[in-house]
């Protein structure tokens, strides 16, 4: 049971403060993609692995993210000095800090596999404890009835979902732009501890906060974690809940992801610049910023399951344009490799989160009062899952097809059969709901 606070003479300052806690939070997020351009550079040319173990070292190291619905109940449930949210985003950032700091101070020649496994899975712990605590805190206020009559509870819903994906997508942009200048130019040791001082900072922010300053909607008292089990069970049993999280991590699981392989014939095959590889994440970006720009303005009206549907599609047409890349059809025409990498690969590797935004949003209707924490979270842990699971199929279907790093001649059979494993979803998107069965149920709670 949430109950939501009475509007105060402070509502306006504690907006404000709610609203820079989220942008750093989620800045913070989108940020992260700097230390992980240089771990894909550091792996392949400081430790010399093949395309597969760069993968499965990608793949592996996002299994903290699974455990994101148990993180979301004890956020839910268990208060640290009568709050339950920004002391986990505090936690997140402090393992952060603390495990980029390590990989950035230990020897170049003394790092093993192992040792740096064992950090990047440190690193996503404390990244996945803090999106919990950051999308409970946006689910939360959706769910918060609006002051004015004019605003519909999903629109409100819908600009904040917006807004912090803005935030996340900026901290994106200038990550990727550091990343492809920096990686020529300093160690990537240099690299990791800028974002581990970065971590550090937002740490220091957010302990000088008190969530009862950000005017939160709080649970009852004494909900314990059963109870909290409880009611993400009761919401789990809503059949437009459980078949639109299906949905959404089948979508994914199905697709067996080459982005190892793609980074190893764009820098191995085809020698492209780091600097160009930074450039095309920037584009991508950019794109995701420029995505939650137009959904906010022209698309909520779009029913989410047409649009999700759409996107798919528009997926599946991109994978088909990579096997024409690979097979020299793009360069026979005069269109130099690097453009291609910069505008086309750069929107495939975010057209996947594209369907996120609009899938949240509904989830958020959906979601019963009382376990935002909770469903938000198995949200990303379904979908962390299934792109770990695309990921191991990835590099099942390379080996499958005999791609190696200095043999690329079966990429494009692997790339034609991702493509028709992208469209399969679409047959089956009638599991996502309508989105006036969401607005109903919402009104029912």
């Amino acid at each position: 049971m949430v109950s939501s606070p009475s509007p105060s003479p402070d509502g306006g300052k504690d907006s404000n403060l709610m609203r820079r806690i989220l942008v750093l939070g989620f800045w913070v997020q989108g940020f992260r993609c700097l230390p992980w351009m240089a771990i894909n550079f550091f792996v392949k040319d400081g430790l010399n692995v093949d395309p597969s173990t760069l993968q499965l070292l990608q793949n592996s190291a996002n299994l903290p993210m699974v455990g994101k619905p148990l993180y979301g109940v004890v956020s839910d449930a268990v208060y640290i000095s009568g709050q339950h949210r920004i002391p986990y985003i505090a936690i997140g950032a402090f393992l952060q800090a603390v495990s980029w700091l390590a990989i950035a101070i230990l020897s170049p020649s003394g790092i093993s596999i192992f040792t740096l496994s064992l950090c990047l899975l440190l690193s996503n712990l404390g990244a996945s404890i803090a999106e919990v605590a950051n999308d409970a805190i946006v689910a939360g206020i959706g769910k918060q009835p609006t002051m004015s009559p004019k605003t519909s509870q999903s629109s409100s819903s819908g600009e904040l979902q917006s807004f912090v994906w803005i935030a996340s997508s900026a901290g994106g942009v200038l990550g990727n732009l550091l990343g492809g200048i920096a990686i020529n130019r300093y160690a990537p040791q240099a690299i990791f501890l800028i974002f581990s001082l970065t971590v550090a900072l937002q740490l220091f922010v957010t302990i000088t906060v008190h969530e009862s300053s950000l005017n939160l909607p709080k649970s009852s008292s004494g909900v314990g974690i059963r109870k909290q089990l409880s009611e993400l069970s009761v919401a789990l049993r809503k059949p437009e809940i459980a078949y639109s999280i299906a949905w959404l991590a089948a979508s994914n699981a199905i697709i067996p992801a080459l982005t190892g392989t793609m980074f190893f014939y764009q820098t191995q095959y085809l020698n492209i610049n780091s600097s160009v590889l930074g450039i095309s994440k920037v584009f991508g970006q950019a794109a995701m910023l420029l995505w939650s720009i137009i959904y906010n303005c022209y698309l909520k009206s779009v029913p989410s399951k047409k649009l999700i549907a759409a996107i798919q599609g528009v997926m599946a047409v991109f994978m088909l344009s990579d096997l024409l890349f690979v097979k020299g059809v793009y360069r026979n025409m005069g269109v130099p490799d690097s453009l291609y990498v910069i505008v086309f690969s750069g929107l495939l590797e975010v057209l996947f989160f594209f369907k996120i935004l609009p899938f949240n949003i509904l989830i958020a209707q959906l979601c019963p009062s009382g376990c935002e924490g909770s469903l938000m979270a198995l949200v990303a842990s379904a979908n962390a899952l299934s792109f770990i699971v695309s990921g191991y199929l990835g590099v099942a279907l390379s080996s499958f097809v005999g791609v190696t790093g200095s043999d690329f001649s079966g990429f494009p059979q692997a790339l034609l059969i991702q493509a028709v494993c992208t469209l399969l979803p679409i047959y089956w998107s009638s599991c996502i709901p309508d989105d006036k069965q969401a607005k109903t149920n919402t009104k029912n709670e």
